[in-house]
This record gives C-alpha cells, sequence and structure tokens, in this order.
C-alpha cells in the first residue's frame, strides 16, 4: 500500500519556476513573479495552468509579456470585486491554492507515466534482443 504524499505550496512552486525557467534563452522573464501571477490566477484552471507552464519553452517574448498583463489586470479586477463580494473570492482563492497542489499531481502522475512507459520499452527490448530481432 502506498503512502500519501504530502506537498507544500512552496514546493509546488519550486516545480513550476524549474518548468518556467525552461524557456528560450532569448527571453526576458522574471520567472518568479510570472509563476506568482499565474499561481494566483483566479480565472485558470488546473488543466489551465499547466498548459502555461507546459508551454514555456515555445513561447516568445510577445506572448509572455501578453500573459503576464493579463495576469495583473485579472488581479485588479478580482481586488476590486473582493470589496464588494469578500466571501466570493475567500472561496476562489481556497479554490485556487487546492488547485495549485493538485498542479504537482499531475506532474508527478506524468513523470511516473514517462518512467513505466520507459520501463515497458525496455522490456520490450529486452525480448527482441533475446528473440535476435
Amino acid at each position: 500500500m502506498s503512502e500519501a504524499i504530502t506537498i507544500t505550496e512552496q514546493e509546488v512552486d519550486k516545480v513550476v519556476s524549474e518548468l518556467l525557467h525552461l524557456h528560450s534563452k532569448d527571453i526576458v522573464i522574471d520567472v518568479e513573479e510570472f509563476s506568482d501571477l499565474l499561481k494566483h490566477s483566479l480565472s485558470l484552471n488546473t488543466l489551465e495552468k499547466k498548459r502555461v507552464v507546459d508551454a514555456a519553452p515555445t513561447l516568445s517574448q510577445f506572448q509572455f509579456d501578453e500573459l503576464k498583463k493579463v495576469f495583473v489586470e485579472e488581479r485588479g479586477k478580482f481586488r476590486e470585486l473582493a470589496k464588494e463580494h469578500p466571501e466570493d473570492i475567500k472561496k476562489l482563492l481556497h479554490k485556487q491554492q487546492t488547485e495549485w497542489i493538485h498542479l504537482w499531481d499531475m506532474y508527478k502522475n506524468e513523470k511516473e507515466n514517462k518512467e513505466k512507459q520507459g520501463e515497458d520499452q525496455s522490456k520490450i527490448d529486452d525480448i527482441k534482443a533475446w528473440l535476435g530481432l
């Protein structure tokens, strides 16, 4: 039986930051700021955030800049909404925190699947070699 693994938000931040650093060397980006904006986005769900992180190696400077602009604008609008609907925003913030932790689960599962595929391929290669193929 496998044990449940507890991970902190900071550990998820570290994983996401490492993945965001995979951007092109020609791109100028404050990874920590971008990661914080992404993390605290209340309009993107977990899968959408993962897609942004996964796309980092191929995003252009313009795309990073535009995403940052959208995240900053979104943050301002939600701050304004928090004045009128504080309880609703608190619920969204709690949901965002839970989903951020879930993002790590998605990356962990992806890594385990790749490792399993590698093991399976290795077994196939061993059988082919044994059969002289």
